[in-house]
């Protein structure tokens, strides 16, 4: 399959690299030509890595991946081109955090409780199938579940099922066997109040390495 991933930060780089190396072709979309990271993603990854700016990796992508700071989210989707991110499923990996004051960030308030980001994504770009994954865990542990001892689980949520499915899959390419449904793109709400918790948890733990498990009777 052909990926556009906007963004070079950590996020970015785990997923484009983890979804060369499954075989998909992957264009790593940054916000100038020639963004260094992106051309060492190129350089290290092989024949299935290109880079380009955010538009020439949305043009290119049967599907696209959202992975940069969620306060540029809507940023980004506008340089990448709502033509070119139409019809498209789009994975919102995003969290709209508030750095402003400091750590632990906050959530941006117009942006939480009766809203997400993730709902905001999809009212912007009405044409794009929206599904929100990934968002409750590290960079390393969204690619490699078997870092932990339990791996935990993987969430998801969004309009179309078809775009799920789609989503699913790619998930379970990653390790991830149940990911669980919760619903349409409303329960993005939920995913990105997750945060504050997993934020704190991070600090008591001193390491990002840990995960959500739901454990029923």
């Amino acid at each position: 399959m052909k990926i556009g991933v906007l963004g070079t930060g950590m996020v970015g780089q785990s997923l484009a690299r983890k979804l060369a190396d499954l075989g998909h072709e992957v264009t790593m979309g940054s916000r100038a030509a020639r963004n260094l990271k992106a051309a060492e993603f190129v350089k290290e990854t092989g024949p299935n890595a290109r880079a380009g700016i955010f538009s020439e990796a949305a043009a290119f992508g049967d599907l696209i991946v959202l992975a940069v700071n969620g306060a540029v989210a809507l940023e980004a989707l506008a340089a990448a081109g709502e033509a070119n991110l139409a019809g498209k499923v789009l994975i919102d990996i995003t969290n709209p955090l508030d750095f402003s004051n400091g750590m632990p960030p906050s959530l941006i308030p117009e942006l939480s409780n009766t809203n997400s980001l993730g709902e905001t994504i999809q009212k912007t770009y009405p044409n794009s199938r929206v599904v929100k994954a990934l968002n409750t865990m590290n960079s390393a542990l969204m690619v490699d579940p078997s870092r932990l001892s339990e791996p935990g689980d993987v969430f998801l949520c969004g309009n179309s099922s078809d775009a799920k499915a789609q989503v699913s899959k790619i998930l379970k390419e990653f390790g991830w066997t149940q990911p669980i449904d919760l619903g349409d793109i409303t329960a993005a709400r939920a995913l990105e109040q997750s945060l504050p918790l997993w934020l704190r948890l991070w600090g008591v733990f001193g390491t990002t390495d840990f995960n959500f498990k739901i454990v029923r009777g």
